[in-house]
This record gives C-alpha cells, structure tokens and sequence, in this order.
C-alpha cells in the first residue's frame, strides 16, 4: 500500500463535488425519506477491482455528515473479488442518500485506474517499471496518481515543475537535442535529464548530449530493440507509445528500465461499485 494521501489533496475537491451535486439539497431524499429513518449503506465490488478511495469516500461521508459510521474492512490497494463488499456505512438514511453518487464516483474512478494500473504491472511480469503521464484529467492528478501507486505503478513526473522531459517542440525551438541539453544543464536544476527521441539519429544524439534518460517515442518493436542496443546502457531508456497490455507483454523483455503508459490514467475504464441501504 503507498503512502496515504495528504488530506489536502482532496479536501477542496470533496466540497466541490458534492457542492455540484447537492446544491440547496437533495429535493428527492427530503419528499421520500423521513427525516428521523436510520440506515446502513453497504459498498459492494461488482466487478474485481483495485480499491482506492477509501480515505476520499470517508471524506465525502463526512462531510455530507459527521455522524455517519464508516467502516472499511479492505485498504486502498487491496484486491477486492466481485461480489465481495468491502465496506459499510451507517447513520441517517437521508445522509447516506445525498452521500452516496459523490462517495460512488470517485471510488470508481480511482478504483479503475489502479486495477487497470495493476493489468500493466502485471503485463511487465517485474521486468520493466510501468510509468503513468500527466495526461489527467484536470484537478484530480493527485489522485490519479495515489491511484496508479496503489496498483503497483510508479509515477513519472507531477506537473512541469519536478521533472525535466525535452520534448519534440523544445528540441525544435531550442535548435536542436543538444542545444536544449546544455542549456538545461547550464540551469542548474540538479535532476534528471530525459529527452524524448522519435528516430534512431535523436537517440544517437541525446546518447552524445549526455542526456540522462532517453524516452523512445512511438518507435516500432524491432527499432526499439535496435535503439537500446545503441544506447548500451549509457543512459536510462522509456519506452512510450501505443502501449497496449499485449504489447507492455512483448516489449518488457527488451531490456529498456521503464515504460510510459497513458491508457492507465485516460483511458481506464470505471470499476463497478455499488452502493445498497439496508433499512
């Protein structure tokens, strides 16, 4: 299991979401629901899932009420069957009402990115490390990315800000791979240079800028192979492009370090998670 998230990361987004669903309030739960009724809401894996959300769905609960009882018997991470429950809430039956859609979608949400991270890790069989990409949805990459953690996958960088990544347009506006290699070293920022590459001449350029890490992007199997043999482990190689599982499964072997994959944070698909009250 990683590291807990900082409750920080997902207070304001809790507030946000359930202010966006709630609004002057559940018009539905106030006609139907007496306002004394008491339930226990029970969170049930309809599809196998990677949990996690535990700690946000508490929070939604929380928040919607503090007196609801929340209690998980799985942790994020954890490997959950379909048909298993995992966890139950209880409390006034209204509360878990209004509680229940905002709690539900980031539980799917982040469930399925780190079941589909864990198929990657799985699909790389322990011998290349699967990275994820920024390529999230906006406001919840913090979460996307515990996601991807808590199914075994490691994170590239955060933002534009922790990682240097010389992409195509940097090499075109900086005149070329070494020209943008020197003047990131002359920055002196003290990290990893990785450059992106996307023919067998840029490898062979990057290699002679001294460039840290080389990203081979959207390369065949067959130059990707050649490329690694170029580099002779005079630098970290990535491996990044229309990463698919059957593919991560052929191309793990090669011997590169690591593989980018961005399906896991923008293409994942929800997990099935349901939410029935017992009365």
């Amino acid at each position: 299991m990683p590291e807990p998230l900082d409750p920080a990361a997902y207070r304001a987004l809790v507030r946000a979401a359930l202010s966006e669903d709630v609004g002057s309030g559940d018009i539905t739960t106030a006609a139907t629901v007496p306002a004394a009724a008491m339930g226990r809401g029970v969170l049930l894996a309809k599809s196998s899932l990677v949990l996690c959300g535990a700690d946000v769905a508490r929070e939604v609960f929380a928040s919607v009420d503090p007196h609801l009882q929340c209690e998980f018997t799985a942790r994020d991470g954890d490997w959950v069957t379909a048909g298993e429950s995992f966890a139950a809430v209880s409390g006034r039956a209204a509360s878990l009402l209004v509680a229940e859609r905002t709690a539900l979608n980031f539980m799917q949400y982040l469930s399925g990115i780190a079941t589909t991270a864990r198929a990657y890790v799985e699909a790389a069989g322990g011998d290349v490390v699967i990275l994820d990409t920024r390529k999230t949805t906006p406001t919840l990459r913090a979460l996307a990315k515990y996601a991807v953690r808590c199914g075994g996958g490691s994170n590239h960088r955060i933002g534009l800000y922790d990682g240097v990544l010389i992409k195509d347009n940097h090499i075109r506006l900086a005149g070329g791979i070494t020209q943008a290699v020197n003047r990131v070293r002359a920055a002196g920022y003290g990290l990893p240079i990785e450059v992106e590459t996307q023919d067998l001449a840029q490898v062979d350029e990057a290699v002679d800028a001294g460039a840290d890490i080389i990203m081979l992007d959207n390369f065949s199997d067959a130059t990707m192979r050649e490329a690694i043999a170029r580099v002779g482990g005079r630098a970290q190689v990535e491996l990044s492009g229309n990463m698919t599982l059957e593919r991560v499964r052929v191309l793990a072997a090669l011997g590169a370090d690591s593989i980018s994959v961005g399906a896991i944070t923008h293409s994942a698909q929800a997990a099935d998670i349901s939410f029935d009250i017992e009365v």
